[in-house]
């Protein structure tokens, strides 16, 4: 499933990051990948160690905790903490898969079921820089407002077109599921979605518990910790 969370970031703390993240020194990108990864990435990314990444990181993971499509979407157990990007004079990310295990800073380790693309730039003051996600239905393009996220399976390949003009920043993590499956967390989602739905309309109250009660048995029977 790929969905597009809109107003994680409002306006005011999307350009509060771009102008931290203007003054900020960058590394190459690809200190944090594989030798696979290497070969298609160029772009540069805040140092892992930076304070910054740290202030920031918690920034964006605590407005997703307030979304409320984010937890219900994700059903996150583990998150790897926020990272930050920069894309500029033809930087790209080539076609790639991420790494399946993920080292968290206390020593444990994620599964990364999903990935998350915060957008930080506008879209209209850069060229190119689309998120590129494969599935079996074909590919799906993501070049979101500032402040605006995407979530999909980790497993996706996937890639970011150059960007011939501007700047493109943005966050982006990964997160380990309660649900492991993308088709069970989707249908989950669905589900939660329609009680909520059918309880703000003031549908029949039985029927609301009888659905609410088969959401709960489901995610009992599918959840990993």
């Amino acid at each position: 499933m790929l969905l597009h969370i809109p107003g994680v970031l409002d306006d005011a703390a999307t350009a509060r990051m771009r102008a931290a993240l203007a003054a900020a020194g960058w590394t190459d990108g690809r200190e944090t990948v594989g030798p696979q990864g290497a070969k298609v990435k160029h772009n540069r990314q805040l140092p892992e160690a930076s304070p910054l990444r740290t202030e920031l990181g918690r920034e964006v993971l605590a407005a997703l905790a307030r979304h409320p499509l984010f937890h219900p979407a994700a059903l996150p157990l583990r998150i790897l903490p926020p990272r930050f990007n920069r894309y500029e004079g033809g930087g790209e990310y080539g076609l790639h898969i991420d790494g399946a295990v993920m080292a968290l800073p206390d020593g444990t380790q994620l599964r990364s079921d999903l990935a998350c693309t915060l957008f930080l730039s506008e879209p209209e003051s850069y060229e190119g820089g689309e998120l590129v996600v494969s599935d079996s239905y074909g590919e799906h393009e993501a070049k979101l407002p500032a402040g605006d996220a995407v979530l999909y399976p980790a497993s996706s390949l996937h890639r970011v077109r150059p960007v011939t003009r501007g700047t493109r920043l943005a966050a982006f993590f990964w997160i380990q599921s309660l649900v492991r499956d993308d088709a069970q967390r989707r249908m989950l989602f669905e589900l939660d979605a329609s009680i909520r739905r059918l309880t703000s309309t003031g549908a029949d109250a039985d029927a609301v518990l009888q659905l609410t009660g088969v959401y709960h048995n489901l995610l009992r029977q599918w959840t990993e910790t």
